[in-house]
């Protein structure tokens, strides 16, 4: 079992910056890959990117490619989610998740966090 809880979400003007936390509980975080969701209003829950346990390999959606960044540090059992120029349709509750498979859908997860809000003005 894992107990995820996010950081770092907030207000910040378009083209800005923000960097999210995903803190883990448990001796066994470097067995999961993880991944970042998001689910604007009255939407469904997406996929922004994953990480493999070693953090060798990385997978973004393409609305996000070339502007964020997944990585982990299997030494503190945190993943990040770097974000920059964002824009305001990213403007979601993002959710770090954590898997035993390499998923792009919400299936492949069994742990999830409680979110964190992210909201990007024009």
């Amino acid at each position: 079992q894992v107990r995820l809880v996010e950081s770092g979400g907030g207000l910040v003007q378009a083209g800005g910056s923000l960097r999210l936390s995903c803190a883990a509980s448990g001796r066994t975080f470097s067995s999961y890959v993880m991944g970042w969701f998001r689910q604007a209003p009255g939407k469904e829950r997406e996929f922004v990117a994953r990480i493999t346990r070693s953090g060798g390999s990385t997978t973004y959606a393409d609305s996000v490619k070339g502007r964020f960044t997944i990585s982990r540090d299997n030494a503190k059992n945190t993943v990040y989610l770097s974000m920059n120029s964002l824009k305001p349709e990213d403007t979601a509750v993002y959710y770090c998740a954590a898997g035993m498979v390499l998923s792009t859908g919400t299936p492949g997860y069994n742990h999830w966090g409680q979110g964190t809000q992210v909201t990007v003005s024009s």
